[in-house]
């Protein structure tokens, strides 16, 4: 008896240093950061941790005009980079699905992009769009298509636009990716019998293809979101939340509040706003997640 019950406590003895680290580096911070939203914590100060203040933080984050600024393009940053990536990753999938011949080639350059960390493409565009030596204004003044430089990452809708591109070059081809492998574990034989029946090419891609590949947009704009959500690196490194803050995103004012202001207790308080509507977004990508597996399921 004695011998079996040591036997079942091994698996959870095998899992005990992985179970501590994980809360040593993942839960700790999380309740320390939890706790700190309801206090007056400034890293100046560190007795200030101490000092619960309540909802205030919350209260005055609400009061703020640079947060809900910073929330509205959040929201609208997500919205469109997701929703111009899939249609895009949409497009290359299909087009590659397509190619007979060095479709392994190609399905290895569609992922260049997402190979890069956001500071390299940061760095990479920041250069690029630099109106005194970057290459897409000379390129547009040779071109004669510009009579002067154009200052990308100076003008606030330039710049927004410019964050919004280098976003959507670097992580289109996740789409792609994901949405080539439902492409490859689709069925042929309904999209056979829509040809059979006189579908023309568009009806077989609304009515069999779309539906098919709606799990697989589904998981890729979830993970997408996710990923976006923390859009930090190429703002910072390229706009650094400039113009007069017309760029800053969630993220970056969190970041500017906390460790340049070093109000923690404030930063921690947005940090949980975010973290609510991350967690929004997957729950609605969830939902339609969980649709698309009935509606495949009631036409299968």
């Amino acid at each position: 008896m004695a011998s079996s019950r040591s036997g079942r406590a091994v698996p959870y003895l095998l899992l005990l240093p992985a179970g501590l680290t994980i809360a040593a580096v993942v839960l700790v911070p999380l309740l320390v950061s939890l706790y700190s939203s309801f206090t007056a914590y400034n890293m100046t100060r560190p007795a200030s941790l101490f000092r619960w203040i309540g909802w205030r933080n919350y209260e005055r984050l609400f009061e703020n005009p640079d947060f809900w600024w910073a929330l509205g393009r959040t929201v609208i940053f997500l919205t469109v980079a997701l929703n111009l990536e899939m249609v895009l990753g949409l497009g290359v999938a299909l087009l590659v699905s397509r190619v007979v011949r060095g479709q392994r080639l190609l399905r290895t350059i569609i992922m260049f992009p997402m190979m890069f960390s956001p500071v390299l493409v940061g760095f990479q565009f920041n250069f690029l769009l630099n109106d005194n030596v970057g290459l897409v204004d000379n390129v547009l003044l040779q071109l004669g298509v510009i009579s002067q430089p154009i200052p990308w990452l100076v003008n606030s809708g330039t710049a927004n636009l410019s964050i919004l591109i280098a976003e959507v070059w670097m992580s289109t081809s996740v789409f792609a990716i994901l949405l080539l492998a439902g492409l490859f574990a689709m069925p042929r034989d309904p999209i056979e019998a829509a040809r059979v029946d006189g579908c023309n090419a568009w009806q077989t891609f609304r009515y069999i293809t779309l539906p098919y590949l709606s799990p697989f947009i589904t998981i890729a704009m979830t993970i997408r979101s996710l990923d976006v959500g923390r859009a930090y690196d190429m703002v910072r490194i390229m706009t650094n939340g400039g113009p007069a803050g017309r760029t800053e995103l969630l993220w970056t004012l969190m970041a500017t509040v906390g460790f340049q202001n070093a109000q923690m207790g404030a930063a921690n308080a947005m940090a949980y706003v975010s973290i609510i509507l991350s967690i929004s977004f997957t729950v609605y990508f969830y939902r339609r997640l969980i649709a698309a597996r009935q509606f495949l399921g009631e036409i299968a």
